[in-house]
């Protein structure tokens, strides 16, 4: 397994479905020179996602294949969709970024918490239940596709007391200023504080 190194560190943005984790994640990583690690999947993608930028999206079969050479730092399965990050893919990150971020589901940020410890900061990002199902709403998702995360909403949130931090996200600029703000308690800036 890849050993993080010096200031090296991983965010992984998590929360229910629709709470704006990925928006939150891009705009924060924009004001620090932060490289994203994409999931594979095996699902389809919604209208609005493009591959190689949201997901890398494989067939069952290519995910099997992978997952039986043991490329994948972790994978998980849920609701029959297969999910995996390949360790590749984050040793490939980590060389020209020491700021890594995801965007995972509980089960996912569980994994490499595990893995790597101190060094992973998990993000919980939040909304109500009627602002989550509005904005999946907004993007349209299929009520089908709605149905089946919301059937996860309560055991997400339960997540939340996990996390190292929490953001409830009522306005998406306004809590990435929070989140920078956060990061940046983080980074070993090796600021020199002089005594007037």
């Amino acid at each position: 397994m890849y050993q993080i190194k010096g200031k090296e560190k991983i965010f992984v943005y998590t929360g229910p479905d629709g709470s704006g984790r990925k928006t939150i994640a891009k705009m924060t990583a924009s004001a620090f020179d932060m490289e994203t690690v994409l999931s594979y999947t095996t699902r389809s993608p919604r209208h609005y996602e493009k591959d190689g930028e949201d997901y890398h999206f494989v067939s069952e079969e290519t995910f099997k294949e992978m997952d039986a050479q043991q490329v994948f730092l972790e994978s998980v399965e849920i609701d029959g969709i297969h999910y995996g990050i390949r360790e590749q893919d984050i040793v490939e990150a980590f060389q020209n970024h020491d700021l890594v971020y995801l965007t995972l589901n509980p089960e996912g940020a569980d994994k490499l918490k595990s893995l790597y410890g101190e060094r992973v900061i998990r993000i919980f990002v939040y909304a109500d239940r009627d602002t989550v199902i509005q904005r999946q709403r907004a993007r349209q998702d299929s009520e089908e596709v709605i149905e089946r995360h919301m059937s996860h909403y309560d055991e997400t949130m339960a997540y939340k007391e996990n996390c190292e931090h929490a953001f409830e996200n009522f306005d998406s600029p306004q809590v990435a200023y929070q989140v920078s703000e956060l990061i940046e308690t983080y980074l070993d800036r090796n600021l020199t504080v002089t005594d007037y």
